[in-house]
């Protein structure tokens, strides 16, 4: 199994600079994968290039890019520049986003997410396989009167999709490479998503799908402090019916119920119960939530682990 971390430095006088610090120092450690939101800040694939290049042998992926207001074209262009930056170890992925920030945000209805996604991805495929695409679709065309692909970007793009819900995970099973389910804890996993998504991998011909579970986590000894930032922090995505899905499914009443929060020996057997569940990467975020000790603390446990 490999470990990595989810690294956020948007309160850094420099994020960039700030970033390829901490991805150094989590390389330091033994992590093997450095991961970057996308929000309306910084833009992950470039902050993915830019590490990947300053840190050899990491690898570095985007979770997610919200396919609402993209193209697969534009993607596809920044997908395949980090992956020539990074000579291979680069991974995209992508996401349904949410109707609060697609209207707010963007201007555009959050309509038909599902059909668009299944859309998106197929005319993303052929632009990282092939360099071209001729794709005429109910809501997206792709086609390329140019070429389209990166050189040094020829072994593709993976594919990876924070898909949790049923439809998406049949979408993500038949054309992306894997997911990247966040709030969704080793029950929600082993019954409901993993199932899922390998039975629809396995109807369309695909090999088995990479399960990245992000999971949001910190060794600390002053937990209930900690558990009353988590619970304030991850309250956010309790708005949203497909979070609140998944925590149900999780057996959990609030997101904070499935941060990881504790000492050594607490992180490392829900590392493992997460590995058990199916999960063939784990992801840590806001490790930096208990302050700088306990974020070396957690990368430490994990570098080790990855070993």
């Amino acid at each position: 199994m490999t470990l990595g971390v989810a690294l956020n430095a948007s309160d850094a006088p420099n994020q960039v600079d700030a970033t390829v610090q901490l991805a150094q120092e989590a390389r330091e450690f033994g992590l093997t994968s450095a991961w970057f939101g996308q929000t309306f800040g910084a833009d992950s694939p470039q902050l993915a290039a830019i590490v990947g290049r300053a840190v050899p042998g990491l690898q570095v992926g985007t979770s997610a890019i919200p396919v609402f207001g993209r193209h697969p074209l534009l993607v596809s262009s920044q997908a395949q520049t980090a992956q020539a930056a990074t000579h291979g170890r680069y991974h995209l992925g992508l996401a349904l986003g949410t109707k609060l920030l697609t209207e707010t945000g963007f201007g555009l209805p959050f309509e038909r997410p599902i059909a668009r996604l299944r859309e998106f991805l197929t005319a993303l495929r052929q632009l990282t396989d092939t360099g071209t695409a001729d794709f005429h679709g109910e809501l997206i065309t792709a086609t390329t009167p140019i070429p389209a692909r990166v050189p040094g970007a020829e072994s593709g793009v993976p594919l990876l999709v924070a898909a949790m819900g049923p439809q998406a995970l049949r979408v993500s099973g038949e054309l992306a490479d894997g997911i990247l389910p966040y709030l969704a804890g080793p029950r929600a996993l082993a019954d409901h998503i993993v199932p899922a998504l390998t039975a629809a991998a396995e109807a369309a011909g695909r090999p088995a799908p990479r399960i990245v579970a992000l999971v949001p986590g910190v060794v600390t000894d002053d937990v209930d402090t900690v558990r009353a930032k988590a619970t304030e922090d991850l309250a956010f995505y309790e708005q949203f019916p497909s979070y609140a899905r998944v925590i149900e499914l999780s057996g959990a009443r609030r997101a904070a119920d499935l941060a990881v929060i504790g000492d050594e020996k607490t992180v490392e057997a829900e590392v493992r119960r997460y590995r058990d569940a199916g999960a063939t990467e784990v992801v840590f975020s806001v490790t930096e939530m208990a302050g700088d000790a306990d974020r070396r603390r957690t990368w430490r446990l994990l570098g080790e682990l990855a070993r």
